[in-house]
């Protein structure tokens, strides 16, 4: 069975309904690409799929060794590139709790980061820049 039903509504939108839950969400051409910049590009999906992996893979391992992330926020910029068209460096920014975090923790969280299941399938030539600020 899919997991994904696309309908292409007009005017560059289309319409992404997960199966499994019901939930859809919608596309829309950014304005340098002949769309109005309405929603999400889907460019700017593959930016957001990188960072909720990477997230949601860090929070399995902060579970996994007992210790949480909650509360940590999330800046995606997306650099892009021409000649073909591309997304060029996705740049993911992660600020952390105001929590003091161990080395270790911080090496987990890092190594989560950069084996999420995303960044693992995405071209290497795309930079993918990880920052992390901790707060104490």
């Amino acid at each position: 069975m899919e997991t994904i039903r696309l309908n292409y509504s007009g005017q560059l939108r289309v319409v992404a309904e997960h199966v499994k839950s019901g939930i859809s969400t919608h596309t829309d051409a950014p304005t340098d690409n002949q769309g109005k910049g309405e929603s999400f590009s889907p460019t700017d999906l593959l930016c957001t799929a990188l960072g909720t992996c990477m997230l949601t893979i860090m929070g399995i391992s902060a579970n996994t060794h007992n210790f949480n992330i909650d509360g940590t926020k999330v800046r995606i910029t997306k650099i892009m590139k021409s000649d073909p068209r591309r997304v060029g460096e996705i740049i993911v920014e992660f600020d952390m709790p105001a929590i003091s975090y161990s080395d270790k923790q911080k090496e987990i969280l890092r190594l989560a980061a950069e084996n999420c299941p995303v960044a693992k399938s995405l071209h290497p030539e795309l930079i993918q820049t990880i920052i992390f600020n901790y707060n104490k």
